[in-house]
């Protein structure tokens, strides 16, 4: 498992976009009990905090102490930190089991083998994310899509890939259940997109090697007071413990 954030702890907790409502009341609807939850690979708490109110309690890990720190304390949730793959956590512990933007970092085998140990056998399993941003300002759109093909190509770490292909590729050992489609949809200022995009891995990648900012052709969205219209598809896959084999 990466750890890519620490350094940008405080900065990722606040310009990082939160989940729909909607999801997360389709992901509680198919639950069959509500006593406890894992969100692993939490960060600053982005997904935890939505799904926190349904539980008695929940325990949110991540390898980043520095991005658990910004998380938001709540009185029925227990930060820790701890490695996806190798957890402290008893045998058939979890109503439900989350991972948000993160799964890409792992070591699939090992963190769905800690998954299958800790999950009840009529638990929940989640893999959320979300993909590239879009937005309803065309040239601002395309300037967006310009940076993050081609000025930061090969910048990019290569399980990226993943959230590319909408999580579609990933090994997923679960009796899947279909979902609805969702999507992030926000209105940012310019310095709020400006602060998204300075969160990217591969932004922080290029400024460590070319010593310069990849952003500095779009500063003039710093300029940008009226919000504008955002949107992130959502990915999903949502499953089950096998019942066979």
């Amino acid at each position: 498992m990466k750890d890519l954030f620490s350094e940008q702890s405080e900065l990722y907790q606040q310009a990082r976009p939160t989940y729909p409502q909607t999801l997360v009341n389709c992901l509680i609807a198919q639950l069959n009990g509500l006593d406890c939850a894992w969100d692993c690979g939490a960060g600053s708490g982005q997904l935890t905090q939505l799904i926190a109110p349904y539980f008695q309690h929940v325990v949110a890990t991540d390898l980043s102490q520095n991005q658990l720190d910004q998380a938001p304390a709540l009185s029925n949730v227990q930060y820790l930190q701890q490695a996806a793959e190798q957890t402290s956590f008893a045998d058939q512990s979890f109503d439900l089991i989350t991972v948000a933007q993160a799964i890409h970092w792992f070591d699939f085998e090992k963190f769905y083998a800690e998954v299958k140990r800790t999950l009840k056998l009529n638990g929940l399993f989640a893999v959320i994310g979300y993909g590239l941003i879009q937005l309803d300002d065309t040239d601002l759109n395309q300037r967006i899509d310009l940076l993050y093909h081609q000025t930061l190509k090969g910048f990019w770490d290569a399980e990226r890939r993943y959230i590319d292909e909408h999580y579609q590729t990933i090994p997923f050992p679960f009796e899947e259940i279909a979902m609805p489609q969702f999507q992030i949809e926000l209105g940012w200022t310019g310095p709020q997109l400006w602060d998204y995009l300075n969160t990217w891995s591969a932004v922080k990648h290029y400024q460590d090697r070319l010593h310069v900012s990849p952003l500095v052709s779009l500063e003039d969205i710093l300029q940008i007071q009226q919000p504008i219209a955002v949107r992130f598809p959502i990915l999903l896959r949502v499953g089950r413990l096998a019942t066979s084999g």
